[in-house]
């Protein structure tokens, strides 16, 4: 009897727990609190953040003391008058005397937005209107007396103390781009703002793209009218022709505009994805960028002399990562990241005598460099765990490394201007953010900011299954995994397996980061009864050079191997149905299950893929050259890989999915593989999101997907 008992109580008390659901995941009810929009403030000792509440309309910038996290003063409240607008985003001038407000703010495509914005004058407790109109990237010149601004494609500068808004350029309008860049530039080089102020306020650099030649994709916009309505806009397919590009300099004393020529041969730079200028002297430092983007310079052009100097160059066989983040020094040396000498690593450019100096070194990468600060730089690496990071500084003699971080999990750090202290997170797979204030030169923990306790209390009765990380070796290589299974999970059972892949270029989806939406969505499916896994196989990132880049030329084919091989390895365990193997991922994910379901048919019995990229021919140009050369000198590369020719194949159940207003993989995409598949005569599933875009949500949207992904996965797997 008390046996009988105990098994009713265990029973019962199981049954009490929670399921985690679509609508729970999706309706963001797991969503971890994080600090917004941190600056740190170099007048003063403090650091500021905004404090949003939208569902009131109302938000406010704080400013607060770094050793007691006291709110010290309340420099903006949207509350406290009718001309303060509610605002979501907001940027102090140099001098922290005014702040530029983002309201209503629209976005266009995945980094670029229209938006209004004010200003507000901090001594003087007065806000006005920036521009009557949506504009996009307003910019305070260094000396906080003027914004520059794109309206209608052209450059503007607004004078604050005259309240005089002058027109820099006129040429502005669909195919010619001033100071804001293109898609293909937007998409792939994470560039929106094309200019830069130099340091005296008294010039402008900016590009000038124009896309007159640039083939038209278009798109039908169904929306709610009686009839749809034909969006275009340019998008240069692989092998196709790209913007040309005008680098220009305008004066505001002399009112006059003059063209930088970066050199005779217009190959050498035909890509201009960065350009800044030193904070410390007059020199603006231009990257520039081969096509095939197997060659980078950086050069420097100084405005008093009119002179191009090159200051830097790397050449690759495959391809050159331009440098992100460059820390300038006094003397205009500066600090960049290099995979030169086989993984990624600091390295010191001397700008002169055109010297270079590694200062970090090791078989790992360095994935972000974070500041520097006299001879002090600060960096995140991979040195104890690829699928981790760790916060250390080093001297610029590459000495004196210290980590400033725990050894584990996922760290990060923002520094406080004079980088005495610096704001730290903390992740790993089983807990979300948490915030502290900890000191640069020892790291040593000074108080919690803030954290997530309560997110865990939230989700305790959900009995979340843990995310279990290992290696595996696979096709010569030792690859990081990941897997979670049922709570209740029995190893002399048969479970079925779901695999979740990312695959492209330089990404990693095996991480010691908490939960995303997705990772949720994958902790559900196990409490279901699957069992989910995920390898990072040859072509992500942070395992060295040499991993990353063995896929070129290839995109897909390593992949494609890496994947089959992962699940006939999980298929030997005595607890996976070898018969029940599914697959799926989004967008170069779904390009991978696809052809795993395909290629891969005697071991997957199910595949979904999310807009999904199904030949190179159909991806834009600077992603798809940068690692695939163009179509014309390796058609195989682009063919022999394309699940278009495989269709024939398809044995299993196979769910396709796309938004129909997919700027970034065009629904192109998807059409032509129900094609081939219907000429196979296939059998499958597919469904059409209208008007969604790569990202396939708003409204409900995201909990049709996954409801569906679901329903598909459980009927089918």
């Amino acid at each position: 009897m008390r046996i009988l008992f105990f098994l009713l109580f265990f029973n019962f008390i199981f049954s009490q727990k929670s399921l985690l659901s679509n609508e729970d995941i999706w309706n963001f009810e797991f969503e971890q609190l994080t600090y917004k929009s941190i600056y740190h403030l170099k007048t003063k000792n403090y650091y500021s953040n905004i404090e949003i509440d939208s569902d009131k309309k109302k938000s406010k910038i704080v400013l607060r003391s770094y050793e007691t996290g006291e709110v010290v003063d309340v420099i903006l409240d949207s509350t406290s008058s009718a001309k303060i607008p509610f605002f979501t985003n907001y940027f102090f001038s140099t001098n922290e005397r005014k702040i530029i407000l983002e309201t209503n703010s629209y976005p266009l495509y995945r980094r670029s937005n229209l938006a209004e914005y004010y200003i507000y004058d901090i001594q003087n407790d007065e806000i006005s209107y920036l521009f009557n109109g949506l504009i996009q990237e307003p910019s305070f010149s260094p000396d906080g007396e003027k914004v520059a601004f794109v309206y209608n494609r052209n450059l503007y500068i607004k004078f604050l103390k005259e309240n005089v808004i002058k027109q820099i350029t006129f040429s502005g309008n669909e195919n010619i781009l001033n100071g804001i860049a293109d898609w293909v530039y937007e998409e792939e080089f994470a560039l929106v703002r094309a200019f830069d102020w130099d340091k005296d306020s008294d010039n402008i650099a900016y590009i000038v793209f124009d896309q007159t030649n640039v083939p038209h994709y278009s798109m039908k916009i169904f929306g709610s009218s009686l009839y749809p309505y034909e969006y275009k806009f340019k998008y240069p397919k692989a092998g196709e022709i790209n913007s040309s590009l005008n680098l220009k300099i305008y004066n505001l004393g002399s009112e006059r505009t003059n063209s930088i020529h970066l050199s005779e041969n217009k190959n050498d730079y035909y890509y201009i994805p960065r350009l800044k200028f030193s904070k410390y002297s007059n020199k603006l430092f231009i990257q520039s960028l081969n096509r095939l983007q197997n060659k980078l310079t950086i050069s420097s052009y100084d405005l008093r002399e009119g002179l191009i100097k090159k200051v830097f160059e790397e050449k690759d066989e495959s391809y050159v990562d331009i440098k992100d983040k460059i820390f300038f020094l006094e003397n205009d040396n500066f600090l960049c990241i290099s995979d030169r000498s086989g993984f990624d690593h600091i390295y010191l450019v001397e700008s002169k005598e055109k010297k270079i100096k590694q200062i970090t070194k090791g078989s790992w990468d360095v994935d972000k460099l974070l500041g520097v600060n006299k001879n002090t730089v600060y960096y995140s690496s991979t040195e104890d765990n690829p699928i981790e990071r760790v916060i250390y500084r080093i001297s610029l003699s590459g000495k004196n490394k210290k980590a400033i971080s725990p050894k584990n999990g996922f760290n990060g750090a923002s520094f406080t201007s004079n980088y005495d202290y610096f704001i730290h997170t903390f992740e790993d797979s089983k807990t979300p953010l948490v915030y502290t204030l900890r000191d640069s030169k020892t790291g040593k923990l000074i108080r919690r900011i803030m954290d997530n306790k309560k997110l865990l209390k939230k989700i305790e009765p959900y009995d979340l299954p843990s995310k279990d990380f290992s290696k595996v070796s696979i096709n010569g290589e030792e690859l990081n995994m990941w897997i979670i299974k049922p709570n209740n999970f029995n190893p002399n059972k048969k479970y079925p397996l779901l695999i979740y892949q990312y695959s492209g270029p330089g990404s990693q989806e095996v991480k010691n980061r908490w939960n995303s939406n997705r990772d949720f969505w994958h902790q559900m499916l196990a409490q279901k009864g699957y069992v989910i896994a995920c390898v990072d196989g040859r072509g992500t990132g942070f395992k060295g050079k040499e991993f990353k880049k063995i896929t070129y030329g290839r995109l897909a084919k390593y992949e494609t191997e890496d994947q089959i091989s992962f699940a006939k390895y999980l298929s030997k365990f005595p607890y996976i149905d070898e018969d029940r193997i599914g697959i799926w991922g989004w967008s170069f994910g779904g390009l991978i299950s696809t052809n795993c379901v395909l290629k891969g048919n005697e071991t997957f019995s199910l595949a979904i893929a999310v807009a999904p990229v199904t030949s190179w021919r159909f991806y834009d140009t600077i992603y798809t050259e940068r690692f695939m050369g163009l179509p014309k000198d390796n058609p195989e590369g682009y063919d022999l890989n394309s699940p278009l020719n495989f269709a024939h194949l398809l044995l299993g159940d196979y769910l396709l999915v796309h938004g129909s207003a997919d700027d970034n993989v065009h629904l192109q995409n998807t059409m032509r593989m129900v094609e081939e598949l219907i000429q196979a005569d296939k059998q499958f599933e597919w469904m059409i999101y209208p008007d969604k875009n790569h990202g396939i949500y708003g409204g409900n949207t995201s909990i049709h997907l996954y409801n569906k992904m679901t329903t598909f996965i459980e009927n089918k797997l």
